[in-house]
């Protein structure tokens, strides 16, 4: 076993068929899914034993490229209304070591993971030290995009994204969710991704649904984002000549688990991405995962495969999967 056993129990394994197309596949947040060696699913936010870590490669990201990060003017409300949201979560499925209170004329956050004890008025961002959407931010390890709804579609006006697989959130800012989502073969053409928004655009106020996408990634690298592309990308030629030792090890099955919340006072949705990866060795250690992941990229049709970047060594993951 390459991973620590936390991350192997909590891992969110996303095939539930030897076959795999784009779907909207979503479901009510909050219930667990048992899997052969753990479970996953039973909070919206999740912290595990990566939490201090990927924090701290956040803010170094955010520091190198503050593109990362961005709120337009009339998002300010949202952001508040995020931070609220994801702190209520935080202290509901982590009181041991977080909680949210009334103190005073505001709040009173604290965090023990971080060494964080903060007061705050809401709407004051004086009483923060960083705009909350941010402060959050600094604290969850998933990505944050804010959509507005207005004017019959939903833009992607603020976000915090460090650890996208293969877009770029700074380019995205502004756009509606239809061109977001422009690149992805396949959902125009079925109707996925207008099923998909006409679903968003439903979402009453407390609201809270979650679905699961995947890729594989080189190294367990969670920034694989298109600014860094000249970093990673050449990674997917190298993997061709690796050992087969190595593949295994490389080679990681990527799994984003993504919450929708229609936050309750802004209107806005807020949209998680929170990114999980196991090695192939680690997959192939559980069976029932081996022989489902080979099945399912074997028969990957080829347009999906390439979008995910994954053509070039698709057919030698099923080959080591099956020998393993």
């Amino acid at each position: 076993m390459i991973s620590t056993p936390d991350l192997v129990r909590s891992f969110p394994f996303p095939f539930a068929a030897d076959t795999y197309r784009y779907s909207t596949n979503v479901e009510p947040a909050g219930s667990v899914v048992p899997t052969p060696v753990g479970r996953w699913g039973e909070r919206v936010v999740d912290v595990d034993s990566e939490y201090e870590h990927e924090l701290a490669e956040r803010a170094a990201i955010l520091a190198t490229d503050p593109t990362r990060s961005a709120v337009l003017p009339h998002m300010r409300a949202a952001c508040w209304d995020t931070m609220l949201t994801l702190m209520r979560e935080l202290a509901s499925g982590y009181p041991e070591s977080m909680s949210l209170q009334r103190h005073g004329a505001g709040w009173r956050w604290r965090n023990d993971r971080l060494g964080i004890e903060q007061d705050f008025i809401l709407g004051d961002e004086s009483t923060l030290p960083a705009e909350p959407l941010a402060y959050i931010a600094g604290q969850v390890q998933e990505d944050i995009v804010l959509l507005d709804q207005r004017d019959g579609d939903l833009f992607g006006d603020a976000g915090v994204v460090t650890f996208a697989a293969d877009w770029s959130f700074g380019f995205d800012v502004g756009m509606t969710f239809l061109e977001i989502h422009g690149p992805v073969p396949r959902l125009r053409a079925t109707g996925v991704i207008t099923r998909a928004r006409e679903f968003l655009m439903r979402l009453q106020p407390g609201e809270t649904y979650r679905r699961t996408n995947w890729t594989l990634t080189i190294g367990r690298r969670l920034d694989v984002s298109t600014e860094l592309y000249h970093e990673w990308g050449p990674d997917r030629t190298m993997i061709k000549s690796v050992t087969d030792e190595e593949f295994g090890r490389l080679v990681h099955l990527r799994v984003e688990v993504q919450h929708l919340i229609r936050l309750p006072e802004s209107g806005s949705i807020c949209f998680l991405i929170r990114s999980y990866m196991l090695p192939l060795a680690d997959i192939a250690a559980v069976d029932a995962w081996r022989v489902r992941a080979a099945a399912v990229l074997a028969e990957l049709p080829e347009d999906i495969a390439d979008y995910k970047g994954i053509i070039g060594y698709r057919d030698r993951a099923v080959r080591w999967l099956r020998a393993a």
